[in-house]
């Protein structure tokens, strides 16, 4: 990398903070910093063109877990810690609104449901059997009911006549969302430079030494929000997990409002309009889906396709329009990791799926350690 006198004074001379990664917990990360640190050089550094991990790729759900997913993680985290995650991602889901506004984000309330295959008797059972001992634990945090049994009006096939409904659930435009913080970023005099890999850094006490191939610059402090790409930040704390999408053409008179999940999560659908977003699969093949590689796969394609035609649109023609995949930070705990690795270095990451609820909050806690 060859530079010029200006690009070096101007860009990484005399750097406070670095942090690596643009999407959403990077960028509230830096706004954090600006708001505690007026007169500090903020550089953000992002290996992508666009943010290269789920922040621009995600599927818009405003969403802290739905019945089933709660459910699956009181088995594997206390009644306490699931609690709190539900409050951390309503937090965050608020923060977020309130930073960037209702409108600039498209946020809509239309709710949230959960549907049922129907020969997925035990998860239904389950649910149905637990939905009121969720609501109680939640009821102190959302001062009402968050889930209820409804009738499924929407004309969805092979499924149980009834769907779980949560009213305090909506949707948002991404790509709005991340031009709004990106906005904002630019605003606040945060310097963002993109297609920048670190490929490597070294704490040297006084100062943490960053390299981006065979030019370094050094920083003050270096902080890192790079969610799925942080297996060898956090010795494998963190493991990508790639979901996978697609999104119709547009569908003349389409019944569907409001965000959708399936079969514990692992497949999850909206409107955009009068278009299907549908995404998931990852269970299918979970090694396969263990990846950085943005693609698509065969088996899992098919599968969203068939669930297209069977499922949510049974007696309508539809058209794929488009497909895409972005990369989560999943770990065997769904509690993110906010941590000091060394004196000048930190990282926001493992947001288990859930980036646009938490990604805020994790973000403002991340810039907190410094």
């Amino acid at each position: 990398m060859q530079l010029s006198y200006w690009e070096l004074k101007n860009w990484f001379t005399n750097v406070d903070y670095t942090v690596v990664g643009s999407g959403i917990v990077g960028l509230h990360a830096a706004l954090r910093l600006r708001e505690k640190f007026p007169e500090s050089k903020i550089l953000v550094l992002e290996k992508g063109m666009l943010p290269q991990g789920a922040s621009t790729k995600n599927a818009g759900f405003a969403c802290f877990g739905s019945l089933s997913e709660i459910i699956d993680d009181l088995k594997s985290h206390s009644e306490e810690e699931v609690i709190q995650l539900i409050q951390k991602r309503w937090t965050g889901l608020q923060l977020l609104r309130k930073r960037l506004g209702d409108a600039a984000i498209d946020f809509k309330p239309f709710g949230g449901y959960e549907v049922f295959l129907k020969d997925d008797d035990s998860s239904y059972q389950e649910c149905m059997g637990k939905l009121p001992f969720i609501n109680e634990i939640l009821k102190p945090q959302f001062k009402a009911d968050v889930f209820a049994k409804q009738v499924d009006r929407f004309g969805f096939a092979g499924t149980k006549e009834y769907v779980v409904y949560n009213p305090f659930e909506g949707q948002i435009d991404t790509g709005n969302m991340m031009q709004e913080l990106l906005k904002k970023a630019y605003a606040a005099s945060v310097l963002i430079l993109n297609q920048q890999t670190v490929t490597s850094f070294l704490d040297k006490e006084t100062h943490v030494e960053v390299a981006l191939g065979s030019f370094s610059f050094s920083s003050k402090k270096v902080l890192f929000a790079t969610n799925g790409f942080s297996n060898e930040l956090t010795n494998g704390a963190v493991k990508p997990a790639r979901a996978q999408v697609l999104i119709t053409e547009p569908i003349t008179n389409l019944d569907i409002k409001g965000t959708f999940h399936l079969d514990r999560g692992y497949y999850y659908f909206r409107n955009i309009g009068d278009r299907i977003l549908l995404g998931g699969g990852r269970n299918l093949d979970f090694d396969a889906e263990t990846t950085t590689e943005l693609a698509q796969t065969e088996i899992v394609q098919n599968k969203l396709e068939d669930l297209l035609k069977e499922v949510i649109l049974p007696h309508q023609e539809f058209k794929v329009a488009h497909r895409w995949s972005g990369i989560m930070g999943i770990g065997s705990s769904k509690i993110p990791i906010v941590s000091q690795l060394s004196q000048n270095v930190y990282c926001g990451v493992r947001l288990g799926g859930m980036g646009v609820a938490i990604g805020s909050l994790i973000g403002t806690e991340l810039a907190d350690l410094v």
